[in-house]
């Protein structure tokens, strides 16, 4: 591997010397640099081709609020098939090419973005950030790849920088499928004015849902399974999962289903709770940094209980299946945990635990999800249904949960 040391002003890459993996490996820096492609000939400048070195140079900046984030890595789906990380990343996961059409998309915005390696955790390949200046009068994207007229009373400065914006995530969403890399884009100022994103570095509060977010499971699908209901059951769970259905609704629903079952299908299958690979991981590292960590699920808290166990969490809330001698009664009893309730409980467990707002993530999977997700600074969507990745600030399709450290870092 070609570079020069220390990284006190810059480092200079031959691409055919190494991956960017490696790169990522070799540097663990959190410094902000900017990135240079460099070809032999200057014609050649805007060929992905043709570029042969790569120079990351030093660059002191202050994060300003005006800026937008933007996080490109591939997803460790490795993870979920069990193979082992040292085996998961060639040269060829996560290339120079795709990041060297990326960087060239932000180039053609006429702005100067600010780059930096985030590796949070050795066990993770790492992710290219960039910073994105948001709100300027920047040249036109691509030069004549769409129309900025104003046809109507909005101030056309305005209404350029937002059809800018909507082509650059547009270009750099393809790039991405193309290479089978995950992007976030997110903005440093959050939904609530004069929040920021939630910094892994100070106290914070992260609140999960549990079914198939915490856990590779819906504990209520598997619970019907082994009381003979599983077919009807799971057709209604995921009716509910995709918003068609009210939540409270089709809990009582699929909860009668189960009266008569015994008690020992609650018990089996809160003994062998799949974890969503990257959940030990992540846990692990936010309470190294005095994080909270909740678990607030539509599920129910014989599960909860076991995972807060397991995992050393701080608090579960969840909803009380009903049992009489021995046997499921088919009701559940107390406020159901609905998505209303799952975003009272983000607002509730902040002040609880006097953490600032600023400092609050909420994930999850399901539309019952949305509402949690709306009140914290950053909202997660985790391997979920369509309806969520849309209204979420940011979405990790594959991979595991430890991924949530490239957003945070």
């Amino acid at each position: 591997m070609t570079s020069t040391a220390p990284f006190s002003y810059s480092h200079v890459f031959n691409l055919s010397d190494c991956s960017l993996v490696e790169v990522m490996a070799e540097l663990q820096t959190t410094q902000y640099f900017t990135l240079k492609f460099l070809t032999d000939n200057a014609e050649d400048a805007n060929k992905a081709e043709s570029a042969v070195y790569v120079k990351l140079e030093k660059f002191s900046t202050k994060e300003d609020s005006q800026v937008r984030k933007l996080v490109v890595f591939k997803n460790n789906i490795s993870a979920i098939t069990g193979n082992n990380a040292g085996d998961s990343f060639s040269s060829s996961d996560f290339e120079w090419q795709a990041l060297f059409h990326i960087h060239s998309v932000i180039k053609g915005l006429g702005v100067e973005a600010v780059t930096r390696i985030v590796k949070p955790l050795a066990s993770l390949p790492g992710a290219v950030e960039f910073l994105i200046p948001n709100h300027s009068n920047v040249e036109s994207f691509n030069n004549e790849s769409f129309n900025t007229e104003n046809t109507d009373n909005e101030n056309p400065n305005i209404k350029s920088a937002n059809i800018k914006s909507s082509n650059m995530e547009n270009s750099i969403n393809s790039i991405a499928d193309e290479h089978g890399l995950e992007v976030a884009f997110i903005n440093s100022e959050s939904k609530v004015p004069g929040l920021k994103i939630p910094a892994l570095n100070k106290p914070g509060l992260l609140v999960m849902d549990m079914d198939s977010t915490a856990i590779q499971i819906e504990c209520i699908d598997e619970i019907a399974k082994l009381a003979g209901v599983g077919e009807q059951v799971a057709a209604v769970t995921a009716s509910a999962m995709r918003g068609e259905l009210d939540f409270a609704e089709s809990l009582h629903a699929r909860v009668a289903t189960l009266k008569g079952a015994p008690q020992s299908v609650i018990t089996d299958v809160a003994s062998k709770l799949p974890l969503m690979p990257g959940l030990e991981l992540l846990v692990s590292c936010l309470k190294q940094h005095h994080w909270k960590i909740a678990i607030v699920s539509g599920g129910f808290t014989a599960m909860t209980e076991a995972l807060k166990e397991q995992l050393g969490l701080d608090i579960t809330l969840a909803n009380n299946l009903d049992i009489k001698d021995a046997k499921l009664s088919g009701t559940v009893s107390g406020k159901v945990i609905d998505a209303q309730a799952k975003a009272d409980a983000v607002l509730n467990l902040s002040k609880q635990f006097n953490i600032p707002m600023s400092q609050t993530i909420a994930m999850g999977d399901g539309a019952n999800d949305l509402k949690m997700m709306a009140v914290a600074s950053l909202g997660v969507a985790f391997h979920a249904k369509p309806l969520v990745c849309e209204q979420a600030d940011v979405s990790v399709r594959q991979g595991g949960l430890d991924q949530l450290l490239y957003l945070i870092g």
